[in-house]
């Protein structure tokens, strides 16, 4: 006599519930996954824009009484001057330690609604603690605020010469 073997109702529900629990713990990692992959992008416009302005700002004289192209380097120690310009005035570094809470500045209009929601706050100090400068160096800190609160600080020196 041939018996025919089946799963029994207490082997059926034990599958259920292994494979449920499976299942719970692979969506959860899943979702926790997807929820961070927005990290990296808003973290990437941060540097993009940190990297923006420390171009612009880098690319200025060190000082008021510097020349153009740093000939004649500034003699004096460092000094942080409000020559009461506006953004599209600035010529030196220290005139940057006037933005706060910016909107970002972009050539680019057409870029302005992948960075809403972005503010950009820039401080300009003197510091003796880096560099060959007699007179010091300027550190420039650049701070970003995205979208989800999170704020990003990003620093750079620099030099009279």
């Amino acid at each position: 006599m041939n018996r025919q073997h089946g799963l029994s109702m207490i082997e059926m529900i034990i599958t259920m519930v292994v494979i449920s629990i499976a299942l719970v713990a692979s969506l959860s990692s899943f979702s926790l996954i997807g929820g961070r992959s927005a990290d990296a992008m808003i973290q990437t416009k941060s540097l993009d824009l940190a990297q923006l302005y420390l171009d612009e700002i880098l690319a200025q004289r060190f000082d008021e009484a510097t020349g153009n192209g740093g000939i004649p380097a500034y003699t004096g120690a460092c000094r942080i001057t409000d020559d009461g310009e506006s953004r599209s005035d600035y010529d030196d570094v220290d005139d940057y330690d006037a933005i706060s809470n910016e909107q970002p500045a972009l050539i680019d209009s057409s870029l302005s609604t992948l960075y809403s929601g972005y503010t950009v706050s820039v401080s300009v100090s003197c510091d003796n603690t880096v560099g060959a400068n007699t007179g010091g160096s300027k550190r420039i800190q650049i701070t970003i605020n995205d979208p989800t609160g999170d704020s990003s600080v990003f620093a750079s020196f620099r030099g009279n010469y």
